[in-house]
């Protein structure tokens, strides 16, 4: 177990994984392997990072953005130094220039931000594997028709398919948070719906969900032509579409530009 300083930052919203059995499920469901480039998201006390270290011949990098657990993490891990960076996820480039899989305790206050960033990095990331709270995890996973399905569901599994994995309780953090957690694992598919304009698509999904109580036309309107508006698929509720049909409406947006 890392030993490195218990001072928490409460700005950023810090809860460590403790649980050992449940830090083994998380790094076994990547299924890392010899070649393989990881970078794990906010490392903090170092529960996956440790695990993830014994692998030999995997290319290692994590992304920190609390300066002081970069320094108590090479400290426990000096064949690490100089791959634990510094720095904000939402901000930095890409570890590589090829494909490479990303790892997490994610922090909840960014977690979705996180997944945003992921879709950026759609044509390298191949594999995701992270814990969220289970509210979040729920809605990345969600199928058309669900309470839960909208925004993060359709963006995400557009461009990866997505499985819940299970549970993970408070009382495996220190500190326990308010909040039951979910780990979940996305894998790349490679466009299977065919969104050809990433913006239109976002474009269409953010604003169809914005007015979610309501029939695809009220919030579409401006984004096509009247008659093409007048079709039945504009009688229904943004979270009875499917990806597909989301992807097929934003190739015929009029108004986008």
């Amino acid at each position: 177990m890392f030993r490195g300083t218990n001072v928490l930052n409460k700005s950023l919203g810090q809860h460590f994984l403790k649980d050992e059995s449940l830090a083994e499920r998380i790094v076994q469901a990547m299924d890392i392997r010899p070649g393989m480039q990881v970078l794990e998201i906010g490392p903090g006390a170092g529960a996956l990072t440790r695990l993830i270290a014994r692998v030999e011949g995997v290319g290692f990098r994590a992304v920190e953005i609390d300066g002081p657990r970069v320094t108590d993490l090479e400290k426990e891990f000096p064949g690490l130094k100089g791959k634990i960076l510094r720095g904000d996820i939402l901000e930095c480039d890409p570890p590589w220039e090829g494909k490479f899989s990303i790892i997490g305790n994610f922090p909840y206050n960014i977690s979705s931000q996180i997944l945003l960033r992921v879709l950026e990095w759609r044509d390298q990331v191949d594999r995701v594997v992270g814990m969220f709270q289970k509210e979040v995890a729920q809605r990345v996973v969600a199928a058309p028709g669900r309470k839960s399905y909208g925004i993060l569901s359709v963006l995400v599994q557009a461009f990866f398919g997505a499985e819940y994995l299970f549970d993970v309780p408070p009382e495996s953090f220190t500190p326990p948070p308010r909040v039951m957690s979910g780990v979940i694992r996305l894998k790349g598919n490679d466009n299977p719906f065919g969104v050809e304009n990433m913006e239109r698509f976002t474009r269409l999904v953010k604003t169809s969900f914005g007015q979610r109580r309501k029939i695809l036309r009220n919030p579409a309107r401006g984004l096509f032509d009247p008659v093409v508006l007048e079709e039945e698929i504009f009688t229904r509720r943004p979270e009875q579409l499917t990806i597909r049909e989301f992807a097929d409406l934003s190739k015929r947006m009029q108004f986008y530009e």
